[in-house]
């Protein structure tokens, strides 16, 4: 294993130099705008976790070894890869080909200048700089995910009764809402910006109004509140 990540390694120094492009000597506002291929997933905010792990402090730090993520794979915890400029620039280029096994979806960037762009923002990023370069480059990112804890009435849940394949949600604005029970789906978000203890929050989806989710603190709050009864 260590000889292999030692070949990739140095695979990944000499694909650079061949591509004259110097790792390193990357625009990171141009990243920044790169930075739209990461941000469906990633965050740059400290322990924001999302599909993957923040990249918040990512230069330095071991693959796989971020302790408030924990859905890493076997592959990426065994890499003994520490984050670098060259390491991350080989990781972008071709994720399944630099670490084998790994549950990286992303098919890998080809563009070297757009690598060294990229690499050059996670840099920026890691020195809590990111942020503004993302607004100069005209993604504003926000805080990620919504403050569910900041919720209105009008759609803090209150009630949940299933029957047959019906749910019907009551809010504590005294609204009820009826869902077909594949249109619901329930979520959990255990962020400081989840919803309050006990004050699960509908979320609307989709267009037509006949979509949503509800976001609970904890799985254990879902049997508290959904309850078989039909009337």
């Amino acid at each position: 294993m260590r000889t292999r990540n030692m070949f990739n390694l140095f695979t990944a120094a000499a694909l650079a130099a061949a591509s004259g492009v110097a790792v390193g000597a990357g625009d990171p506002l141009q990243g920044a705008r790169a930075f739209r291929n990461c941000v469906a997933c990633h965050s740059i905010e400290t322990a924001q976790n999302m599909t993957g792990p923040s990249l918040a402090g990512i230069l330095g730090r071991k693959a796989g070894s971020l302790a408030s993520f924990h859905r890493y794979s076997d592959a990426l915890r065994r890499s003994n890869v520490v984050w670098d400029e060259q390491t991350l620039d080989a990781w972008i280029a071709d994720p399944a080909a630099f670490i084998p096994g790994s549950d990286m979806a992303f098919p890998g960037l080809p563009d070297p200048r757009a690598r060294s762009d990229l690499v050059a923002f996670l840099k920026v990023a890691s020195e809590g700089n990111g942020r503004s370069l993302l607004f100069q480059a005209g993604m504003n990112v926000g805080g990620g995910l919504p403050d569910l804890k900041q919720s209105d009435a009008e759609v803090r849940v209150k009630a949940i009764r299933y029957c047959d394949d019906t749910y019907t949600v009551t809010t504590a604005a005294g609204k009820t809402s009826k869902f077909w029970e594949f249109n619901l789906r329930f979520k959990t978000d255990s962020s400081a910006r989840g919803p309050n203890k006990n004050e699960p929050v509908l979320v609307a989806q989709g267009m037509q109004g006949d979509r949503a989710q509800i976001v609970f603190t904890s799985p254990r709050e879902m049997a508290v509140f959904i309850k078989s009864e039909c009337p």
